[in-house]
């Protein structure tokens, strides 16, 4: 999608190396084919701003794929006759900055979002070299889109998630866009004056910043190594093993 001026400036005037960073973005939309969700154009803005920025950007629409609901990492084992998670995992493990975008359906994210970060949760068992989770040293974000209440609260929760499993979340790490309550436009429908969002300054402006703060964020701690792992080496929390956080299948 076509950046803003504004949106362009900052791209070609940008002074740091973001070359050697990757980003994942999952785009959790209810619409089985990606060229119809209205959730993918607002994400596509966050996108094009890392593509332009130096990141190397891949995109995954969920339900271009069959990811099984579950909290293993391949539900085959688990009764299911098919699981597409295993082989998108290693994009995802590989990337230090992971953006989900959800639609917004009765004040929630979509279902198909609470399935992936259930499968986000389902690798949780797996540590860094550090003895870490190995979402350590990652950053996470979020963009919602809607035509009815509650882009802060998917944001909320889905945030609240990704740092409970270990990804850093930058300042402003949200955006969304919501249209008049009650039915009506989607953002990206053509309205009067064009299509519906485009121009509004708030969601341009909180993308933008939510944008630059992941990758601000991925490069520091790109940079440091990730975090120190005095006080959080699970694998050296030895009293941990009374509940079980040693054995890599641990659920909570």
């Amino acid at each position: 999608m076509p950046l803003t001026a504004q949106q362009e400036d900052l791209c070609s005037q940008n002074t740091t190396d973001f070359s050697d960073l990757k980003a994942v973005t999952v785009n959790c939309s209810l619409k089985r084919k990606p060229d119809e969700s209205h959730t993918r154009l607002l994400l596509s803005v966050s996108e094009e701003i890392m593509r332009k920025s130096g990141v190397k950007v891949e995109s995954i629409h969920a339900l271009s794929h069959q990811i099984a609901p579950g909290v293993y990492p391949d539900m085959t084992e688990h009764g299911w006759d098919r699981d597409d998670w295993p082989k998108l995992w290693p994009s995802i493990e590989s990337a230090d900055i992971l953006i989900l975008a959800t639609p917004i359906w009765l004040g929630e994210e979509s279902s198909v979002c609470r399935i992936l970060i259930e499968r986000l949760y389902g690798m949780s068992g797996m540590l860094n070299a550090k003895g870490q989770s190995l979402y350590y040293g990652k950053v996470g974000g979020t963009v919602v889109t809607g035509n009815e209440d509650g882009v802060k609260h998917c944001a909320m929760t889905t945030l609240y998630a990704l740092q409970h499993l270990g990804y850093t979340i930058p300042p402003q790490a949200d955006c969304g866009w919501i249209g008049e309550a009650g039915p009506g436009a989607s953002y990206g429908d053509e309205g009067e004056n064009g299509p519906v969002g485009f121009d509004n300054d708030f969601t341009q402006r909180n993308t933008t910043i939510m944008t630059w703060n992941l990758m601000h964020l991925a490069r520091i701690l790109k940079d440091a190594g990730g975090y120190p792992n005095h006080g959080n080496n699970r694998e050296a929390w030895k009293a941990g093993c009374r509940f079980g956080y040693e054995n890599p299948d641990y659920r909570s």
